[in-house]
């Protein structure tokens, strides 16, 4: 089935009691303004102004070790993790409204819906 993705940014995953002071040192790091911060049934977020691009990078409070993924945006999340499986990647978990994926490099990443297709950089096409 064609579908389309494309990067969407980036989520710094701090393992933290304090999601407040993570998120000043990474807005202050990133020279990118705190825009929101919320709470997304039980997980909480600091929303950081876009990077260049348009990437979307958000701070997230996390109960595992602190790190950085990146998330892939998609019009079709099950087509988009199929394509991604055929590139060797794997279904860890699909998390409330995302699937959380395994890099062959071992490396986590998700795949979220897409929210703004006509912004930013033009997404992939897949056939």
């Amino acid at each position: 089935m064609a579908h389309r993705s494309r990067l969407a940014g980036f989520i710094i995953d701090c393992q933290t009691g304090e999601i407040d002071a993570a998120a000043d040192f990474w807005s202050g790091a990133l020279g990118l303004a705190r825009v929101d911060t919320y709470d997304d049934d039980g997980a909480q977020y600091a929303q950081l102004a876009d990077a260049a691009g348009q990437l979307h990078v958000e701070v997230q409070k996390v109960a595992h070790p602190s790190r950085v993924h990146l998330d892939i945006e998609s019009d079709d999340l099950d087509a988009e993790a199929d394509r991604l499986e055929k590139l060797g990647a794997t279904r860890v978990e699909f998390i409330k409204r995302w699937w959380v994926m395994q890099a062959p490099t071992g490396h986590r990443f998700c795949i979220v819906r897409m929210k703004h297709p006509e912004s930013g950089t033009p997404p992939n096409q897949w056939d």
